[in-house]
């Protein structure tokens, strides 16, 4: 309590000063001025980047906080959302990122703002998302897209086998971001930001066994369509690989042969995860144009034993309608996660994922082909003594303003025997980008 006094008596300082400016020069002022101060941590606050967006336009400004952690910004007036993120070592090499996110700010023309950005502290993990394909490609013929094809690919970041038990899938709610999402307050906040917890909606899918993934090496999970679909859709995706693990289990309800079609035959039984579900559909509805998917571990229970104890129900907007369901699960558990935003809806889509989870979002364009494929660490990547010689530059995959900008071309690099190190803040924004091309297409 007393920080956040000395962090408020320096904030109301720093807005007089806004304000004695203010009065001095008032005729000319058009714009709005907000501070947003950081709190939370203890550690040194000063020069964090601060990303300040105009929900409606969807325009972006950045600042650098200053010596008290607060960072100043002079904007047109409007609603707007602020993020930041930084990730921190201690000296026993573990890593920590530390991010948070704001409420809905109100700027208003010739009036000062103060906001406040309570900061949240995760363990960054070995394994992590590397890549989510879902949002469709264009067939041969015809204007309808195809959307059954998705998958998602796990990395392990690391030099160290990483070995799990009770891995886990789900989504978060709503399944788009830009559908009405009745889980704010009136200021802006997510009802359960600091209860604890992510409700995942409809259903969750898990690993039967301990999944084992040697050092630098991934392991590919189809969602939907564990086929060889480019022999009918040849934009599409060839599942048939042994190697590949698939969402295949009927008996659970999800046994829409369209979404769940009989995997190849390659594919081995030992491969197929398993899934309980606690909503209504026969099959997972993962969003085609912005899913906020979430990895996470069971601890001291089964998979299966959590998400059917009705003791973790929670609703989606309230109610108690089996078509709201969700699970709640705990932040401790959660070891990844990616909140996409839709393209087509960029003034519509908002945040499901809390800071400590995911303190940003990456853009997506659906029925292209696209991806989003997680950026190169590229001083943790050029360190390694032996990627000399192996890594390829001049990436050119992104779309539009998305790309990697460490220039790295991180799937050739691969295939010329290098080791990869992806970067890992827990801030979609800042670690993911849209890539043209799924990489398992050839």
């Amino acid at each position: 309590m007393r920080k956040f006094l000395i962090y408020f008596s320096l904030f109301t300082f720093h807005l007089s000063l806004l304000v004695s400016c203010t009065e001095q020069a008032a005729p000319s002022i058009t714009m709005g001025e907000v501070a947003i101060a950081l709190t939370g941590i203890d550690d040194d606050l000063s020069g964090l980047d601060v990303q300040l967006r105009n929900i409606n336009t969807g325009s972006q400004f950045v600042q650098t906080t200053n010596q008290q952690g607060i960072a100043t910004f002079s904007v047109t007036p409007g609603l707007y959302e602020a993020t930041t993120s930084q990730t921190r070592s201690t000296e026993g090499n573990e890593y920590y990122s530390y991010n948070g996110t704001s409420g809905q700010i109100t700027v208003l023309q010739n009036q000062q703002t103060a906001a406040f950005i309570t900061m949240k502290r995760a363990t960054i993990s070995r394994l992590v998302i590397k890549e989510l394909y879902c949002g469709g490609c264009m067939p041969d013929e015809g204007t309808n897209a195809f959307y059954y094809d998705k998958y998602v690919t796990l990395y392990n970041n690391s030099a160290e086998t990483a070995s799990f038990d009770n891995l886990c899938f789900g989504m978060a709610a709503p399944a788009n971001a830009q559908a009405t999402n009745n889980n704010y307050t009136a200021d802006g906040h997510l009802t359960y930001e600091g209860e604890g917890f992510i409700p995942l909606w409809n259903g969750i899918w898990y690993f039967p066994s301990t999944l084992t993934i040697a050092p630098y090496s991934q392991v590919v999970v189809n969602i939907h369509g564990a086929i060889d679909n480019t022999q009918t859709i040849s934009q599409s995706v060839n599942f048939a690989n042994p190697d590949y693990y698939c969402m295949f289990d009927p008996e659970s309800g999800y046994s829409n042969q369209r979404y769940c079609p009989t995997p190849s035959e390659v594919i081995p039984t030992s491969h197929y995860l398993k899934a309980t579900v606690f909503g209504q559909g026969n099959a997972w509805p993962l969003s085609n144009s912005s899913p906020a998917i979430v990895l996470f571990q069971t601890k001291s229970v089964t998979p299966a034993d959590f998400a059917a104890n009705t003791a973790n129900f929670w609703y989606d907007g309230g109610g108690a309608s089996s078509i709201k369901r969700c699970v709640k699960v705990p932040n401790e558990w959660i070891i990844d996660a990616i909140e996409v935003f839709s393209s087509e809806y960029s003034t519509q889509c908002v945040k499901r994922l809390t800071a400590d989870i995911d303190a940003g979002y990456v853009w997506m364009t659906n029925k292209k082909g696209h991806s989003l494929y997680r950026n190169v660490d590229l001083q943790a990547t050029e360190q390694l003594e032996e990627n000399a010689g192996l890594l390829v530059y001049n990436y050119s995959l992104g779309v539009d303003d998305s790309t990697d900008p460490s220039g790295i071309d991180a799937e050739a690099s691969l295939k010329n025997g290098a080791h990869i190190i992806y970067q890992n803040s827990n801030n979609a924004t800042n670690d993911f980008h849209e890539r043209q091309l799924c990489s398992l297409r050839k």
